[in-house]
C-alpha cells in the first residue's frame, strides 16, 4: 500500500504517517509504498490490526504463474539461439538465413551485439536470438531468464570442435534445452566431416546417423547449401516439443538487449514470452516503469501490437534495463508504477545476487530429496581432469550423484562461474585458480570456489558434504603477492628468485605457491628472505627481494608468488 492508502484506511492524515515512518527510519513520501513490517507497526499505534491478503504476489512476477485454460493457448514460433567458436559462422549463418548482409558490417565479422530476428519458413515463424557468445546466453539463464527454445551448436568442417564450442556445449546442455548441431563449411577442400562427427560424440553428442539422439546438419552459410533441411529440423523439434502461448493477456518477457540513446533515452529490445505488447502499455522491466512510447519489430518497423515470441524494439523506460531482466505489462499506469515501487523495495531489502551452492549446503539440498549434484570442474592438465572426474562421479551417497556439468583444462574463468549460478553448481579446481577479476564476479554470484592438489581431499570433502559431516572449514587468506623479475644462481644454494612484492607483507615460514599462466605449479613454504644483502623475517608492499621457497627450484621470470594463511571459518 501505499502511504496515503493507509492513512485513507486508517482515517488518519497522510502527513502524520509519514512523520511516524521517519521516526522509525524508514524515509518515504505520501504517494511510496510502504512495506508489510513499517506498516504494521504504524497501525498498531492506532489500536488497528494488519492483515495479509493471502494473494498471488504479481509484483514478483518472474516467479508468478498465471493459470491459463488450454483453449486460450496458440501455437507460438520457436525461440532460437545459434552458440560455437568465434568465426565459425554464427552469423554469416543467420545472415543467410535472413538474406541481409550483417556480417560483413561486424568489426572482423565477428559478432559484437546481441540482436533478435524473426525470420519465415514454410509459412511458419521462427525466432532466432544472436548473441556474443554462450557467455551472454548464460549471464541471462543466471539473472533467471530462460529465453531459448532450442540451441544450434556450429562446427567448423575445416576447424572442428574448439575450446569455446566444447563450451558452448556444456552451456546448452545444462539450459536442459534440444540441441541441434549445424557444421558450417562443407564446400571447403579441406573439410572433415567425420573428425567432426567424431569429436562431437567424444564431446557428448551422438550424432543421429551414429545411433545417437542429435541432429546434425551439414550446411554451407556461404552458398545456402544445407539451410532449408535446418529450417525444417527446427520447425520439426519445435512441433515435437508444442511450444504454445497466450495471446490474449497483458504481455511478459526478457530483455534481450538495452542501451541509452542521447536524444530518445532507453531504448530496449525485449522478447516477448506470453501475451501481446501494444503501443501505449505501461509495462515495468526489472525495477523500472515505464510507457512503451514506440514498438518496432526487429526490420525497425514501426507496429501497434506483437504476440508471443516476437523480438520488440521499445522506448519509454525510465532507466536502462540489464540483459535478462523480467518484464510484464499491466492495465493501468497506477498499478505499474506501484509494482516497480514495490520491486524497488524489495531489492533494497534482500541481496539480488543469484547465488550458486557452498559444500554446506549439499547436506541441506539432498535432505530435500535432491538426487544430483553439479560441479564445474576445471583442472591442470586432460590427465588430472579424467582421473577428477572419474573419482567424483563414482561417489553415490543415500542415492545422490555427482554430475560434472563442465570438466575443462585451464584456469577458473568468469564464463565458469555464470554458468555454475546459472545451473546452481559448485566450482572445484584441481592445481589451477582464477584470477583477480574472476574471483570478484564469484563473490558477486555468491559461488565458492574450492581449489584442491590432491584428489582423494576432493572425494573426501565431497562425500562428507553429502553426509552432512564436514570438517572445520578453512579460508586461504592472501597476504602478500610477488612478481618474479630476475634469476640468481648460486652454488651453494642454488636459485633465488628476486622479486617485486606488489601488494601486502611477505614473512618468512609463510604458505606460498607460484602461479604461471593461472596455473599453480608449485605449492610449499617460504624458506628463506633476503633484502639486499641482509637476510630478513618480512617484506612489505614496493620493495624488492631475493625469495626462496622450500624444496623448489622451479622459478621463471613473470612467474607469481603468493604467500597465504589458513583462516578457520566460523560455521
Amino acid at each position: 500500500m501505499r502511504v496515503s492508502e493507509l492513512a485513507e484506511a486508517l482515517g488518519v492524515n497522510a502527513v502524520d504517517l509519514v512523520k511516524k515512518l521517519i521516526a522509525l527510519g524508514v524515509m518515504a513520501s505520501v504517494n511510496q509504498a510502504v512495506d508489510y513490517d513499517s506498516a504494521e507497526v504504524l497501525v498498531s499505534e492506532y489500536d488497528k490490526v494488519l492483515k495479509k491478503e493471502e494473494t498471488a504476489d504479481i509484483s514478483d512476477f518472474e516467479n508468478f504463474e498465471i493459470e491459463e485454460k488450454a483453449e486460450d493457448l496458440l501455437e507460438r514460433p520457436p525461440v532460437v539461439t545459434i552458440m560455437g567458436h568465434v568465426d565459425h559462422g554464427k552469423t554469416t549463418l543467420l545472415d543467410a538465413i535472413r538474406k541481409t548482409n550483417v556480417a560483413s558490417g561486424e568489426a572482423g565479422g565477428i559478432t559484437q551485439a546481441i540482436g533478435a530476428y524473426s525470420v519465415q519458413c514454410h509459412g511458419k515463424l521462427i525466432t532466432f536470438i544472436d548473441t556474443p557468445g554462450h557467455a551472454a546466453f548464460t549471464e541471462m539463464r543466471a539473472r533467471g531468464a530462460s529465453i531459448t527454445d532450442i540451441v544450434i551448436i556450429i562446427v567448423a568442417a575445416d576447424d572442428g570442435v574448439m575450446p569455446q564450442t566444447k563450451e558452448a556445449i556444456d552451456h546448452a546442455k545444462a539450459a536442459g534445452v534440444p540441441i541441434l548441431v549445424a557444421i558450417n563449411k562443407i564446400d571447403k577442400p579441406e573439410a572433415n566431416i567425420d573428425r567432426i562427427m567424431s569429436e562431437l560424440v567424444e564431446n557428448g553428442l551422438t550424432p543421429e546417423e551414429w545411433g545417437g539422439d542429435i541432429v546434425v546438419n551439414k550446411i554451407s552459410a556461404k552458398t545456402g547449401v544445407g539451410i532449408d533441411e535446418l529450417l525444417e529440423n527446427i520447425l520439426l523439434v519445435a512441433e515435437m516439443e508444442g511450444y504454445k502461448a497466450n495471446p490474449h493477456r497483458y504481455a511478459s518477457g526478457a530483455v534481450v538487449e538495452a542501451k541509452k540513446d542521447n536524444k530518445i533515452g532507453s531504448v530496449a529490445t525485449l522478447l516477448i514470452q506470453n501475451g501481446t505488447l501494444r503501443l501505449g502499455d505501461p509495462i515495468v522491466i526489472g525495477n523500472y516503469f515505464g510507457k512503451v512510447r514506440t514498438l518496432k519489430n526487429d526490420k525497425g518497423q514501426n507496429i501497434v501490437e506483437a504476440g508471443p515470441s516476437t523480438p520488440v524494439e521499445v522506448t519509454g523506460i525510465s532507466e536502462v534495463p540489464s540483459a535478462g531482466d523480467k518484464f510484464m505489462a499491466f492495465e493501468s499506469e497506477k498499478q505499474a508504477k506501484q509494482i516497480a515501487e514495490e520491486r524497488r523495495l524489495r531489492s533494497k531489502e534482500q541481496d539480488q545476487n543469484f547465488s550458486g551452492m557452498t559444500l554446506e549446503e549439499l547436506f541441506g539440498r539432498i535432505q530435500e530429496g535432491v538426487k544430483e549434484i553439479k560441479v564445474v570442474l576445471k583442472a591442470d592438465v586432460n590427465g588430472s581432469l579424467e582421473a577428477v572426474k572419474g573419482a567424483l562421479e563414482k561417489i553415490d551417497v543415500e542415492g545422490v550423484k555427482v554430475n560434472v556439468i563442465r570438466g575443462a583444462v585451464g584456469a577458473i574463468t568468469e564464463s565458469d562461474v555464470v554458468l555454475a549460478s546459472a545451473s546452481n553448481a559448485i566450482i572445484i579446481g584441481f592445481n589451477v585458480r582464477g584470477n583477480t577479476k574472476t574471483m570478484d564476479t564469484a563473490k558477486q554470484y555468491g559461488i565458492t570456489i574450492k581449489t584442491y592438489d590432491i584428489i582423494y581431499k576432493i572425494v573426501e570433502d565431497m562425500e562428507k558434504a553429502m553426509k552432512g559431516m564436514l570438517d572445520p572449514e578453512y579460508e586461504e587468506k592472501v597476504m602478500g603477492t610477488l612478481e618474479v623479475r630476475q634469476l640468481f644462481k648460486f652454488s651453494k644454494v642454488g636459485l633465488i628468485a628476486g622479486c617485486h612484492v606488489t601488494s601486502g607483507v611477505v614473512k618468512s615460514n609463510q604458505k606460498a605457491r607460484i602461479i604461471r599462466d593461472d596455473v599453480v605449479v608449485y605449492n610449499g613454504s617460504v624458506n628463506t628472505l633476503q633484502h639486499e644483502k641482509d637476510q630478513v623475517k618480512e617484506v612489505k608492499k614496493d620493495m624488492d627481494c631475493g625469495i626462496t621457497l622450500v624444496n623448489c627450484q622451479d622459478y621463471k621470470e613473470g612467474d607469481m608468488i603468493e604467500v597465504y594463511e589458513l583462516v578457520e571459518i566460523a560455521r
